[in-house]
């Protein structure tokens, strides 16, 4: 892990930083310097690690709740190089779409194709960040909606340090299997307008999932849409799960 830039305000400390080819960036609160709870956050799809709705939860969790938050760029978004054979598959969901497909479907195997590399990514972010001593090896959370629930669940089902999780904006046609696979604690948001995800594969995901503690956010509106009063709700779920 290299660091290649700090700056602080308001009580937060942010350090961007490089992992190999993984550009990321470690939000802490201003002095920390002992063991504390982690959250690792997923952007969504054509966004990049600070997006404000990620930079936003992250100041929350630094803030109110003493927690580290990490969060690194989506192979082919942020600061990371183009994927050609992502663009390729972009390209010819576009066309497909417009041939009158499902969009649901091709999001679905374009999110598993991708978390065959973000996985062991983030478990690699994750060794890195425990290592050190402002952050320490303390329980970890996961936040993720839309992209970053297609990518965050097959992780969190291999991740066993992840011991509470938000999801929402994702649904089942690729994730069944993994999902079945978590355990732990779970929040999911649901946007019940939602265009992009249908509404049923949604509620088909928070099914699925394994936990016996799970609760259902729905919310009226567009896939875009989450109600900003959502952050609340997030804040006080990782304090009780996280401590």
């Amino acid at each position: 892990m290299r660091f290649i830039s700090e700056t602080s305000s308001d009580g937060v400390r942010e350090q961007q930083f490089t992992l190999g080819d993984i550009p990321g960036v470690l939000w802490t609160p201003e002095g920390a310097g002992a063991t504390r709870p982690l959250v690792l956050m997923g952007h969504g799809g054509g966004q990049h690690k600070k997006a404000p709705d990620v930079l936003a939860h992250a100041r929350g969790f630094v803030t109110e709740c003493g927690f580290a938050v990490v969060a690194v760029d989506v192979p082919a978004h942020g600061d990371r190089p183009k994927v050609e054979e992502y663009d390729r598959i972009a390209t010819e969901n576009r066309s497909r779409v417009e041939a009158g497909e499902e969009l649901a479907p091709l999001i679905a195997g374009f999110q598993a194709l991708v978390a065959r590399q973000t996985v062991p990514e983030w478990r690699a972010v994750l060794d890195a960040v425990q290592q050190l001593e402002h952050v320490g090896a303390g329980p970890v959370g996961y936040w993720g909606v839309s992209l970053g629930c297609g990518l965050g669940v097959p992780f969190i089902a291999a991740e066993p340090r992840v011991r509470a999780a938000v999801l929402g904006l994702g649904g089942v046609l690729a994730s069944a299997e993994a999902a079945a696979r978590i355990t732990i604690p779970v929040e999911f948001l649901v946007q019940w307008d939602d265009e992009r995800v249908p509404r049923v594969q949604s509620l088909a995901l928070f099914d699925a999932l394994g936990s016996a503690e799970k609760t259902l956010h729905a919310n009226p509106g567009r896939h875009g849409e989450l109600p900003a009063f959502e952050l609340e709700s997030t804040l006080r779920f990782f304090a009780r799960h996280l401590g």
